[in-house]
């Protein structure tokens, strides 16, 4: 998220995955949408059939390379020297989108004069900390020089006020730091010849990734690299835009955030962000993961990506203080205070009063780092007691899965929410590599969870597209909603608490928690609901959406509901649970996440709901020229109606409606009056797209950097192999192999198949996606191949300092070696869809992955670290599956179902 948010403003997808039949290019990396994201596919397919060109760089060749017109391969973790190497290409050939950076982006804002680039320091920026292993941008000068009087800006970024790895990592946009906040006063230099100006630090910066050493650092050819060049810069500009797509090949590195943000940093310069066919598509990895972090779960945020209150922090002490740091003077972000009253009066209700901070007292405080890694290296060294697991599986999924098992077997007591008995369910008795049942201490509690189909609810899918989904069936047996059990474990632990005047349970106590139905819910066929218990989810969409609490709708005789967040206040008398999603429940019956209405405008706009208010293509302001006209009439989309005085088009504004584009700030504007109509980024403080960022943790620009383990040195800055701010996680169970040596010397990557989903927790116990994809196996290259004696089809180990696995081999041409700095470098590829439980089992690729963190989120490094291969077999007993396979169950054709639609396979034949 803060990839995008620190260069946009917002951490999501830009554009919606239909408006990709509009780009004219498309460049996929870290992706395989035609494997992973097959539905949505078929929209780069019909950009295609218009004409436009596809284009994949991967280290490995797949069914999407087959069908895009250019594949370029690249080593595991080149990302940013390829990328890099486009921007340098952009600049030093002329080819950038020059009206369009001007007005849209902060090249022309000047840097503070204390800093110093990592082509001064030799890989480093200025203010690094060498006792923690973390930057300090205040130390380091990352700051916007001021204009007016005084010397310079004073940053002061907010992850170096809370240590080097504190919260606010998920969050970050480039907002909620004092770097930010005199953004709208930085000095600038509209010619952009200014030593310090950015657009000259840019050119400096990257002046070295030039297309030879993009070829030797990635392992590609300069003429391979110098075609997706042009056809980028070909196809960007007034009349044509292209798309950029990524997916966990980018997010799942130790420079992942840096690698997203070069992308922004290379749309803003082409000039196709905000605009169709253009943007930057973060293709997520499961269907809900977007509105996960919207709401949130992650642990360092608040719902609509409020910073989650921080127990050391001074200024988190009370809600003016936490609304100063967390706030903005300019830009949308300065309506913070309503956000956070109005999602506190969504909690607490009449309890939240001015007298009482409005509850910020009840709001629990992160007093660490809570994310997946760090607690599971906690918790396997016996830190935590319990656990909640609902719809996950670190036993098989987690990055160093032997780590997370060892903590699991540390527990006292585990809840598992599932499907199936999946490895985090059953790792206590059938672990191959695990103790006896009776030295593990878990006490585990298997809750049979209902399946997508029987159970309502809403899906925020990769384009913020927030959609409902209704329920089909009951249950069976005991299964029940993820909903209808945390609603009941809150109606449960209220209850027990009832009474208590300690004052930490208050919180609990005056929680809202009022969601159950007014009648007993019907099922499709009209038959009544024999679930009891289960909370109405439209009742809790409402409370996300925000009401009016001075006004009753007389339709319902309840608050009124708002119909967006420009409705809401800071005086409680509005309720928000989730600001970004304030529209989606506007009105009494009009759940508009449930429409599915098509018409003519090719967005769609009434087919879901779209966040935030119904935006489909973010920052579209800057599908207009500086004087508001479409850029092209072939790439129109929004613009400023003269006559209306208003912004019209086919999609909603992401703009103040009835700002012209000549509005210009006066002296001392705050809020959105400072905001000038000529700038689209909203969210950012000055309105500005961020070519350079001060809020990222690793630097304000991204730098190339080796994977943490690496056959290679750093070819770009030798002084400087990795990363300086990764953070490790020592331990027995997580060994590191930091520097190139000849024991590892293969480079593994990780990948997703079609047939199956995420470690396995659902497909592997299908006897059908089984049947496709039976067994776990490892792609190599036949000179590899060759090499370690390994057979197509035959057996091979891989070994990291981990562990170690065996898979059944697929010598094939889509793995090639690559020559890299003189010398041959072997990669593999590992499906990381098997473990030990499920109808069908095999080596997992996640047990041999590293426990270590980038520093902005705390992302692990799957997709590149170092191995060896061998042939043959592991010694010893093979696991076998936890589950009998299912039987067919009939092999006759369904009833009253034209042959169309009957499933393909046996039926009705073979009896």
């Amino acid at each position: 998220m803060p990839g995008l948010g620190a260069s946009f403003g917002r951490g999501a997808a830009t554009n919606y995955q239909q408006d990709m039949a509009n780009s004219d290019c498309v460049l996929f990396m870290g992706s395989n949408m035609a494997e992973a994201q097959p539905v949505g596919f078929r929209w780069p397919m019909e950009a295609k059939l218009k004409g436009a060109t596809l284009i994949h760089v991967d280290p490995r060749f797949t069914r999407m390379s087959a069908v895009c017109d250019l594949y370029v391969g690249i080593r595991s973790g080149s990302d940013i020297a390829f990328l890099g190497g486009l921007v340098n290409y952009v600049l030093t050939n002329d080819r950038w989108f020059h009206e369009y950076v001007l007005a849209y982006t902060n090249a022309a804002n000047i840097i503070d004069e204390g800093f110093r680039d990592a082509e001064d320091l030799a890989g480093m920026f200025s203010g690094f900390d060498q006792q923690h292993d973390s930057y300090d941008s205040t130390q380091g000068h990352w700051g916007f020089e001021e204009s007016g009087e005084g010397s310079g800006s004073k940053p002061a970024s907010a992850e170096s006020a809370k240590g080097p790895h504190s919260p606010y990592g998920h969050g970050m946009d480039g907002s909620h730091t004092s770097t930010s906040k005199g953004t709208t006063n930085a000095e600038r230099d509209p010619t952009l010849q200014h030593r310090r100006c950015i657009m000259q630090i840019l050119r400096r910066h990257f002046a070295r990734y030039t297309p030879e050493v993009v070829s030797q650092v990635c392992g590609c050819k300069p003429e391979e690299f110098v075609r997706v060049a042009e056809l980028l810069c070909k196809n960007s500009g007034r009349e044509r835009t292209t798309c950029i797509a990524y997916a966990l090949g980018w997010t799942q590195h130790t420079t992942g955030v840096q690698i997203i943000r070069t992308a922004g940093i290379l749309q803003l310069l082409l000039g196709n962000m905000g605009r169709p066919g253009g943007g930057i598509m973060a293709l997520r990895g499961h269907s809900t993961i977007q509105g996960a972090t919207d709401i949130s779960t992650l642990y360092d945020t608040l719902p609509g990506y409020l910073p989650q209150p921080a127990a050391h922090d001074p200024a988190h002490e009370n809600l003016s203080g936490y609304i100063e740091s967390g706030g903005m003077p300019t830009g949308y972000w300065s309506n913070f205070s309503k956000f956070i009253v109005s999602l506190l009066k969504a909690w607490y209700g009449d309890a939240a009063t001015p007298d009482n901070d409005f509850g910020f007292s009840w709001v629990p405080r992160v007093d660490g780092d809570y994310s997946q890694l760090a607690y599971f290296d906690r918790m396997s060294k016996g830190g935590v007691k319990g656990y909640f697991l609902a719809g996950q599986n670190p036993a098989g999924g987690g990055p160093n899965a032997n780590v997370h098992r060892a903590g699991l077997r540390n527990l006292e007591w585990l809840v598992v929410l599932d499907w199936f008995e999946t490895e985090s369910a059953v790792f206590w008795k059938s672990d191959p590599n695990g103790p006896p049942p009776s030295q593990v201490g878990t006490e585990v509690f298997f809750i049979p969870a209902a399946a997508a189909q029987e159970k309502e609810g809403s899906l925020t899918n990769t384009q913020r597209l927030v959609q409902w989904h209704k329920k089909a069936v009951d249950p069976s047996g005991d299964c029940r909603s993820d909903a209808w059990f945390y609603y009941n474990l809150g109606k449960r632990l209220k209850q027990l608490y009832a009474g208590s005047t300690d004052p930490r349970d208050q919180g609990l106590l005056n929680l809202t928690w009022d969601y159950d139905f007014d009648e007993q819910p019907r099922l499709p066929d009209g038959t009544l609901s024999r679930i009891e218990g289960e909370p109405d989810l439209e009742k809790v969409l409402m409370e996300i959406n925000g009401h009016r609490l001075d006004e009753t709708d007389p339709r319902t005789g309840h608050p009124r509901l708002v119909s967006g967040y420009s409705e809401l206040k800071d005086d409680g008398t509005t309720a928000c649970g989730c600001w970004v999603y304030s529209g989606v429940f506007p009105e009494p019956g009009r759940n508009r996440a449930d429409e599915r209405k098509l018409s003519d405008n090719p967005i769609q706009p009434e087919w879901g709901f779209a966040w935030p208010n119904n935006v489909r293509v973010l920052y579209n302001r800057a599908s207009a020229d500086p004087e508001g006209r479409p850029w092209s009439e072939r790439k129109k989309l929004v613009w400023w109606d003269a006559e209306k005085r208003n912004w019209v088009g086919l999609d909603k504004p992401d703009f103040e409606l009835t700002k012209p584009p000549d509005y210009q700030p006066p002296p001392g504007a705050k809020g959105m009056t400072a905001i000038a109509g000529t700038q689209p980024f909203i969210t950012k403080a000055d309105g500005l797209g961020w070519l350079y960022s001060p809020a990222i943790k690793d630097g304000p620009l991204p730098t190339h950097y080796e994977p943490v383990e690496s056959p290679l040195g750093n070819l770009l800055y030798p002084k400087h192999n990795t990363n300086p701010t990764v953070r490790f996680f020592a331990g027995p169970l997580n060994h590191i192999a930091h520097m190139p040596t000849a024991e590892y010397p293969v480079v593994a990557t990780t990948f997703r198949l079609t047939e199956h989903y995420l470690s396995g927790p659902m497909s592997r116990f299908n006897s059908w996606l089984n049947e496709l994809q039976p067994e776990m196996f490892a792609e190599l290259s036949y000179e590899l191949a060759a090499e370690s004696g390994i057979v197509h089809g035959g057996w091979m180990t891989i070994q990291t300092p981990r562990g170690r696995i065996e898979a059944r081999a697929m010598v094939t041409r889509r793995l090639r070696p690559f020559p890299v700095e003189g010398r041959v470098i072997h990669q593999i590829g590992l499906p990381f869809h098997w473990a030990f439980a499920g109808e069908v089992v095999g080596g997992n690729a996640n047990d041999l992955t590293a426990l270590l963190a980038d520093p902005n989120v705390s992302m692990h490094e799957s997709k590149a670290f170092t191995c060896q291969v061998q042939a043959g077999r592991l010694e010893g007993q093979a696991p076998h599956p936890t589950v009998t396979t299912s039987p067919w169950p009939t092999l006759d054709p369904i009833p009253d179902t034209p042959a169309s639609a009957q499933p393909e396979g046996r039926i009705g034949h073979g009896k």
